[in-house]
């Protein structure tokens, strides 16, 4: 897990410079057909691994920590596990720690700054962000960053042209040296830490602890909720809060976790590109549904810091509409549009 350090407050690397730096509008000949339905055509290992990631070093916090959620999620089989409360606080959770938390939060908020809202609300969906078990908010954003300054290109830290394992889950548990301690990526999010509560969840591995603490909760409120509804037994207190712990906590924050890292490998790999962009993004139905938006990742590398990542009629973006309604209400600010939209506007 990464250590801290304060950043320094000279030669800062600009993040929206870094942020649209994967927006130049390059021919990528390898791309398949701009603006057609056809799955782009690529050589799945035609990149190296980043040179920061060799010799191959497993991560045995992050693997150990990834392996124990998904065996705890795979309980869900188990019919003792199932109850429908269970269920619906799942498929709620996907929405609220996943579309509010990561889509929303760590990424159009944070990392690309889409738009502007109080910070009180910053932080709150920055701690939804961390209930998925996807890293502190600065590192997410730092390695997201890093990722549109060099992206499908070997610097790139989880390009799916290394391989699709490695785009999809590979990068997660290995060890990179510009992304292991906070002292070697603050350059790319020193506008984060220079925020106490972000650079507080840097320290002693402060934002895991918060995951801990939700899992934690959820499965204490599963247990009275159990106790109540049956009339005070205890078989039934532990067995609910086991179903909350599986479906609630495990099976959602897996869930998100297979979304999230599909917009970083299927959605290099297979789909339509309405842009000529210098790396591989796609638009990718299947990936878009699952991830609230996230899925149209060819729209989103040719304009990062738009708000919305659909740009077509049919490119449905949910995440892009929960935006538009806190603006309506006064909560988002500074709202960043795709061209094609002001253009209509």
């Amino acid at each position: 897990m990464p250590e801290t350090t304060c950043p320094p407050e000279s030669d800062e690397t600009k993040p929206a410079q870094i942020a649209e730096a994967g927006s130049s509008l390059k021919a990528s000949p390898s791309a398949g057909t701009v603006g057609g339905t056809a799955a782009v055509e690529i050589d799945p290992q035609s990149v190296p691994r980043p040179e920061a990631t060799q010799p191959y070093r497993i991560l045995w916090k992050y693997a150990i920590v990834l392996a124990l959620v998904h065996l705890f999620a795979v309980a869900a089989v188990l019919p003792y596990f199932f109850t429908w409360s269970g269920l619906v606080l799942a498929i709620a959770g996907h929405f609220l720690f996943g579309m509010f938390g990561i889509t929303i939060g760590y990424h159009r908020l944070l990392t690309h700054r889409g738009f502007t809202c109080p910070k009180w609300l910053e932080h709150s969906l920055a701690v939804l962000g961390i209930c998925n078990l996807q890293d502190s908010p600065a590192r997410w954003v730092a390695i997201h960053r890093m990722h549109h300054q060099h992206s499908d290109h070997q610097p790139d830290p989880h390009t799916p042209l290394v391989g699709f394992l490695w785009g999809h889950v590979g990068w997660v548990i290995c060890r990179h040296r510009d992304l292991d301690r906070t002292s070697h990526y603050e350059r790319y999010v020193r506008d984060l830490l220079r925020d106490p509560f972000y650079l507080k969840l840097e320290r002693r591995d402060g934002w895991f602890f918060v995951f801990l603490t939700h899992a934690l909760l959820i499965t204490m409120a599963g247990g009275l909720f159990g106790y109540l509804i049956s009339g005070g037994l205890t078989g039934e207190a532990v067995r609910y809060a086991g179903s909350w712990a599986v479906w609630a906590v495990a099976v959602r924050t897996v869930f998100v976790l297979h979304g999230t890292w599909s917009v970083n490998s299927l959605a290099h790999l297979f789909g339509y590109r309405n842009y000529e962009t210098r790396d591989e993004s796609t638009n990718n139905w299947l990936v878009a549904i699952f991830t609230h938006g996230e899925g149209w990742h060819n729209n989103h590398h040719a304009e990062p810091r738009a708000a919305s990542h659909g740009h077509r009629p049919w490119e449905f973006d949910m995440s892009w509409w929960v935006i538009r309604g806190m603006e309506r209400v006064g909560l988002a600010k500074d709202v960043v549009r795709p061209k094609a939209m002001q253009k209509t506007a």
